[in-house]
């Protein structure tokens, strides 16, 4: 009796059975219940985070292609022979079909190597339907050319939806991935604060761009398999499994080829293996050493596919957003856009999908601004270093009180989530590497990791001074509602805005009225749209704005090719063909090998000669008739039309040798042509009778 007593003395209170009001023990079942949808549980948090996921992107699913879609997977011709193209996504960069298509080199310094998630679309391609090779050739052809034509456009805002769903399912698994990662790292004592921060991640606003905008999905893989990396890493430690630790690099070199993000787990995972391991810094360093194999391979590959940028790339301001500051305005300018960031994530709006030159006018030192954002990234600095633990290992841990814990902890998780922020920042903030661009939405994503956890620990410390505990709770549960409906209607009609190009830079445009690419984009979206209408009057008033926005763009940048190209298209189609003669001319003395230019011209050419024709011929008006050929000739001197057509002018005006002239000229682009020949020997023959008369 005594061992039995001794026995149940010492059952542990996880295996004492629970007993209900009666004293009868309580169902299995619902115990099991109980405790699996529990909001501490990780299966509560899971699907909740899920649900939200989907209830705030699942409108995404009716949007079609807009920003860098089109570059990235569209008219990728790689990506467009689904299985087929795989070995050139691994063995070129990103844009390498835009550049080629564009008779164009490499305009960004470094390249883009980022192979995953366009791998990805290749694959999905391929279940969607891969045309062979030869297919794809030729309509990429046509799309440069002439765009898409309606079956093609149907088709691909078709595959776009799917293209939509399979991104929110990246981004869920994302969110679940960063879910475990806090409670099973940062957070690992307290899973409620580990939520917190995963819903103020999943819900924020500034992550439209990245699930909205399909070619982001390098921003989520990289996410995911970072949070894989961190996951696989502390798993070895914990279980000792080999195993676990080749799962960890294959994560972390999947990482690498999502994008360049994974660079800073060379100094963030042995940080968080100090903080949330208690590993000496020597060990820490030490199980890192291994993940510079998959460093040296991606390098390798990089270098591989790397070309050098072409040396025009710097004189293009689109690309080097500060070619028109001085050095230390450009510095001044850089230190302060870094602040943009922090303040969009405190405060999401106005939100914009392009921050190009010159939507951020230049700064310099005088400016408040600057200063302001020198004095937050320097305290979020000096806070990280204040807040790091010195740690001289378990032992020491466990002989101090628990009051020091919690502090300890404390230092540990503010520490790693302001290193989290600052140390992605660095990457994007222009100050140490060149972006080619001064800010983007997307790029935050990863720092936004850091501002999560220091926000929902802020939150839940702040309401743990509430000693009461169902008031806390009373306060608690609202506040958390009122942040994810704010920020779900913010996201969701930030969603409706991504549907499309026009839609997209129509919104913006108000946010950012100075964006040399905004406004571009918009006059791209008016001049297409344009032809849809069947209304002339606002037809008309569509290409009239395009103008007009056109003009705006070029005033702030004096070379930018697209906006005369498109300018020079509202102008065609409004029928000034001199205009648009003369912005293509603009075209070509920037950018000599554009490769709509010959068919633009060609184009032109053409409407010069009907007009002549219709116009001033039909009515006997040969002079002003010879002069709108002339003009067309001057756009495309291969055209055997405007040849002949001014040959009858000449001969008309009686100018029979030039009509010879223009005659023979019109055989030479196209032999054998018969109405040429004959009026040709018709008035040679005269010529030759006038000679015999003569003599």
């Amino acid at each position: 009796m005594a061992k039995k007593k001794l026995k149940r003395k010492h059952l542990s209170k996880q295996s004492r059975p629970s007993f209900n009001a009666e004293g009868n023990s309580k169902p299995p079942i619902r115990a099991a219940l109980k405790s699996l949808w529990s909001p501490r549980g990780f299966r509560f948090q899971a699907v909740f985070l899920t649900l939200l996921s989907f209830a705030l992107y699942i409108n995404t699913i009716r949007n079609e292609y807009a920003l860098d879609d089109g570059l990235v997977i569209i008219r990728n011709e790689y990506v467009q022979e689904g299985l087929g193209g795989i070995s050139d996504i691994l063995t070129k960069d990103a844009y390498d079909s835009y550049y080629r298509q564009l008779n164009n080199t490499n305009q960004l310094k470094g390249g883009r190597y980022r192979p995953l998630s366009i791998l990805t679309f290749a694959i999905e391609q391929e279940f969607m339907g891969a045309p062979d090779q030869d297919s794809v050739e030729a309509n990429m052809n046509h799309i440069i050319q002439f765009g898409m034509n309606p079956d093609q456009r149907n088709r691909v805002i078709h595959e776009m939806h799917i293209r939509h769903f399979f991104n929110i399912i990246w981004y869920t698994l994302c969110v679940l991935a960063l879910l475990y990662f806090l409670r099973y790292i940062v957070f690992r004592n307290n899973p409620i604060v580990a939520f917190v921060a995963a819903i103020i991640f999943t819900v924020h606003p500034i992550h439209t761009e990245v699930v909205a905008n399909v070619k982001s999905r390098d921003e989520i893989m990289s996410l995911l398999f970072i949070c894989l990396t961190f996951i696989g890493t502390f798993k070895y430690q914990e279980l000792g499994k080999k195993w676990i630790y080749a799962a960890a690099l294959l994560s972390y070199f999947l990482a690498l080829l999502s994008k360049e993000y994974a660079i800073t787990l060379v100094i963030l995972l042995p940080l968080s293996l100090y903080l949330f391991n208690r590993n000496s810094i020597s060990r820490s360093m030490a199980t890192f050493v291994p993940f510079l194999i998959p460093i040296a391979a991606y390098l390798y590959l990089r270098l591989q596919t790397s070309v050098s940028a072409s040396e025009t790339a710097d004189t293009e301001v689109l690309n080097n957003p500060y070619l028109y500051a001085s050095a230390a305005d450009t510095l001044a300018t850089k230190i302060a856009t870094s602040f943009n960031y922090l303040r969009l994530l405190i405060f999401p709006h106005p939100l914009s999908a392009d921050y190009s030159y010159n939507s951020i006018p230049y700064k310099n030192f005088s400016s408040p601004l600057v200063w302001l954002s020198l004095l937050v990234h320097l305290g979020l600095l000096a806070a990280m270093l204040r807040f790091f633990p010195r740690i001289q290992g378990t032992a020491t841990l466990k002989g101090s009180g628990k009051r020091e814990a919690q502090l300890t902890d404390y230092r540990s998780i503010l520490c790693f989530g302001i290193a989290f922020y600052l140390f992605n920042l660095l990457l994007i903030c222009n100050i140490f590497f060149n972006i080619g661009g001064t800010m983007g939405e997307r790029l935050i994503f990863h720092s936004s990791v850091g501002f999560a956890i220091a926000a929902g620990f802020l939150i839940c410390r702040g309401f743990e001074l509430i000693k009461e505990k169902r008031a806390r709770r009373f306060l608690f549960i609202p506040t958390m509602a009122i942040i994810i409906l704010l920020s779900g209607y913010k996201t969701i009609s930030r969603n409706a805005e991504w549907k499309n190009d026009e839609t997209l830079f129509s919104a913006d445009l108000k946010t950012v009225p100075n964006s040399v690419l905004v406004n571009g984009n918009v006059v791209t979206a008016l001049v297409n749209d344009a032809d849809l209408l069947h209304d002339s009057t606002k037809r008309r008033a569509y290409l009239v704005r395009a103008v007009a926005l056109a003009d705006h763009a070029i005033k702030l940048d004096p070379v930018y090719v697209a906006g005369f190209f498109n300018r020079g298209l509202a102008w065609f189609k409004l029928g000034d063909l001199d205009k648009a003669k003369s912005n293509m001319d603009s075209v070509k003395a920037h950018f000599f090998h554009y490769p709509l230019l010959p068919l633009m011209y060609r184009q032109i050419a053409t409407m010069y000669g009907q007009k002549g024709l219709y116009l001033y011929a039909n009515a006997g008006r040969w002079a002003d008739a010879l002069d709108e050929y002339g003009k067309g000739i001057r756009a495309d001197s291969t055209n055997a039309e405007l040849w002949y057509q001014s040959g009858i002018a000449y001969y008309q005006l009686q100018d029979l040798d030039r009509a010879v002239t223009a005659w023979q000229t019109a055989l030479k682009f196209k032999p054998g042509y018969s109405d040429a020949l004959r009026n040709l020997n018709f008035v040679l023959n005269l010529k030759n009778n006038d000679a015999q008369r003569r003599k």
